[in-house]
């Protein structure tokens, strides 16, 4: 690994303000902070990520798990995934967030990895992975070798002839099903970001992923207040039961009245370049009742777009049947 500095900033203000003198907060920024450092250490390792400069955030109070006044929850950026999943009022009010964090990883790598890391998580395409080949996400110019080779795990929505990276997260899904916000306090002044507005489609710079600007610091995600009668669920399918990322998954919160579906939020992980929340197949679902038809429907609503590649064509067929499934499940809940 290469030589670098490693810093306790004294608090927000020390943190933000020396973040941001990089020149940039995405794909090789020279400063960055670290938490559980359960990606970074590993681009680090690989020479993916060369920062000069680490600025340790674990001591600035960002830890705490807090009802907010509205009845929704605030969780701070460097809340350790195990105490997320189990936290009584998440795994009462948010399962789904409970399901999708407990879904992922192993038990070790919960117990370091951060609210904002898991934000900020980046794709496991073998080709950003490896510095000896191309890669537009990593060297910007350089080309997709995906496109034309192995892309069996890469993604089949929100792509283009820059990047089919997928993005690799389970709580991120979860989060844009229950419509999270990013609350970012930076140089200037404080944002709340809206989840779906957080992560950006690759188009022609995919060496941006997020709207992250240098010094901005996630201090932390406020989830609103759970909707009465809300039935949750999160289905992951991947090539093994344990320790490895999604081919394919959904979450959905959903709310039946009367035999018929009042509220749908769908998400879906593993075939999206970002967290993909699918108002298609939400509103195709709307008043209509809880059954196999209109899951069908919406399934295929969801995946209309996708534009699959040579060697993952199957997550099209994949991606539906685990989205009416999962939507099955929660009707039953």
């Amino acid at each position: 690994m290469q030589s670098f500095e490693f810093a306790r900033p004294q608090g927000l203000a020390s943190a933000i303000a020396t973040a941001a003198k990089a020149t940039t907060a995405q794909q090789g920024a020279d400063v960055r902070f670290i938490a559980g450092g359960t990606t970074l250490v590993d681009l680090m390792k690989l020479r993916v990520e060369t920062p000069r400069q680490l600025l340790d955030v674990n001591r600035l109070g960002l830890d705490k798990i807090e009802k907010t006044s509205t009845g929704g929850l605030r969780i701070g950026a460097t809340v350790r995934n195990s105490n997320l999943a189990n936290h009584p009022d998440v795994q009462r009010d948010y399962p789904v967030l409970s399901q999708a964090i407990l879904a992922g990883a192993s038990a070790q790598l919960r117990n370091m990895a951060t609210t904002a890391g898991n934000l900020l998580q980046r794709t496991r395409c073998p080709y950003f992975r490896d510095p000896a080949m191309p890669c537009n996400k990593r060297s910007p110019g350089t080309g997709c070798p995906a496109i034309s080779g192995v892309n069996r795990t890469m993604a089949i929505l929100g792509t283009s002839e820059h990047c089919i990276a997928t993005n690799p997260s389970d709580m991120c899904v979860a989060m844009a099903a229950l419509e999270a916000t990013i609350h970012v306090q930076g140089t200037k002044a404080t944002r709340d970001i809206p989840f779906g507005d957080f992560h950006l489609l690759p188009g022609d710079t995919p060496h941006r992923e997020t709207v992250l600007e240098p010094g901005d610091l996630i201090t932390h995600v406020t989830l609103p207040p759970p909707t009465t009668g809300s039935r949750q669920v999160y289905l992951k399918l991947r090539d093994r039961a344990s320790y490895e990322f999604a081919l394919a998954s959904a979450a959905v919160v959903l709310t039946i009245a009367e035999g018929r579906m009042s509220r749908v939020r769908i998400a879906l992980g593993g075939v999206g370049t970002r967290p993909w929340r699918s108002a298609e197949a939400e509103s195709t679902l709307m008043n209509q009742p809880a059954d196999d038809a209109a899951f069908r429907k919406a399934a295929d609503a969801a995946l209309k777009d996708a534009r699959p590649q040579s060697g993952n064509r199957y997550k099209v067929e994949l991606a539906r049947r685990c989205l009416v499934h999962a939507l099955q499940m929660a009707s039953k809940a």
